[in-house]
């Protein structure tokens, strides 16, 4: 999915138009005509204003620019750990964060369902964000960040085709973690992928396994 970024803060909200895997925040127009649109896709839009009911309807960009709309690294913290990297088992569903090659902690984590199944490979975390907002993608409804915020608390993305996205995100419906549920995103409890978002950066190696 593309992103489109608004703000330069690191504590300023954002609206996340997210595929609970693959984020199209470049493209969907707000009466979105195709009905296989997943229902967790998300897209980066202004900052969270003080409350729910002064959010307005994003302006999304057209497809087939999303170098635009990539936000930079201003928005992502410094990872508390050199050397750092994750490896996530699918069959398993855990992540495991090493350094120095040696087990530092690992979480148990949701994974892509049948027919939207994580993409096993080599990747690096390419973006990073606190607190999104999320627009559904077919009625333009706007969920604020919070505790019923379908991603959660934070989003770390380390997947793209160039439009679409996948990565880790917190989520209200933390029994669900541990299923393969998601349309290929990393679904984590809120106190976990909050403690991940701590500990990787931009760049911060991500390799998928089965």
């Amino acid at each position: 999915m593309t992103v489109k970024l608004r703000g330069n803060s690191p504590d300023q909200s954002f609206i996340l138009l997210c595929l609970s895997a693959a984020i199209f925040a470049n493209g969907v127009q707000q009466q979105a005509t195709a009905s296989s649109v997943p229902a967790d896709n998300t897209t980066i839009n202004k900052p969270q204003s003080e409350s729910p009911s002064s959010f307005e309807q994003p302006q999304l960009p057209p497809l087939g620019q999303p170098s635009q709309y990539l936000p930079s690294g201003e928005t992502a913290p410094q990872s508390t750990l050199d050397n750092t990297y994750l490896v996530i088992r699918l069959s398993q569903r855990r992540v495991y964060v090493y350094q120095d090659n040696k087990l530092k902690v690992s979480y148990p984590i949701a994974v892509g369902k049948t027919g939207w199944e994580t993409p096993i490979g080599s990747y690096k975390v390419i973006d990073m964000q606190r607190n999104p907002a999320w627009e559904h993608p077919l009625n333009g409804t706007v969920i604020p960040p919070g505790p019923d915020n379908p991603l959660g608390l934070r989003w770390i993305a380390f997947w793209t085709d160039g439009r679409d996205f996948i990565g880790f995100h917190g989520t209200p419906d933390e029994k669900l973690v541990g299923q393969a549920v998601s349309h290929g995103c990393i679904r984590m409890r809120n106190k976990d992928v909050l403690a991940l978002y701590a500990l990787v950066k931009l760049g911060t190696p991500v390799t998928v396994e089965p």
